[in-house]
């Protein structure tokens, strides 16, 4: 399980707001895909999302799940995090400025909120005219979990 607390709330309205602007239908799944995005506490996968909502959308395709997170990230709406070292994606709804730790063993997520994130960007664009339109920080370890399982098999 990748828990984690969301460092901002992430408003369903928000996902919705940009798949509509994409000109894409608004379908029952869909919609269900934001939800479940603007309320878990994890950083998903195409799968973990499928697998949640299925049963209730007997007809949601892995097809719908994968296309709809692919317009959300390509919309600027979520973020596409990339693997945990599990060798899938992960998908991350809150775009405030954060940092991701991940745990190479487990595979867990924690976001951490920094506002030195945003203060860098402000930074990286004053020096070089750059205008952001997004950051990812990231640092791979091992958590607290993997670390005692580790030493107490040493």
């Amino acid at each position: 399980m990748n828990s984690h607390p969301h460092t901002t709330a992430v408003p369903e309205e928000r996902l919705i707001q940009a798949l509509r602007e994409a000109g894409l239908r608004l379908t029952p799944q869909r919609l269900a895909i934001c939800r479940y995005l603007a309320n878990t506490d994890t950083h998903p996968t195409t799968q973990e999302i499928y697998r949640a909502l299925k049963p209730e959308y007997p007809s949601l395709s892995l097809a719908t799940v994968y296309n709809t997170l692919s317009a959300l990230v390509e919309l600027g709406a979520i973020h596409a995090l990339g693997d945990a070292g599990d060798d899938t994606t992960h998908y991350d709804a809150d775009i405030a400025p954060h940092i991701n730790l991940v745990c190479v063993r487990c595979h867990r997520i924690v976001d951490l909120p920094h506002e030195a994130v945003a203060e860098l960007e402000q930074v990286a664009a004053a020096r070089t005219g750059f205008h952001i339109l997004g950051a990812r920080v990231v640092y791979y370890g091992l958590c607290p979990d993997c670390q005692r399982n580790e030493s107490q098999g040493s």
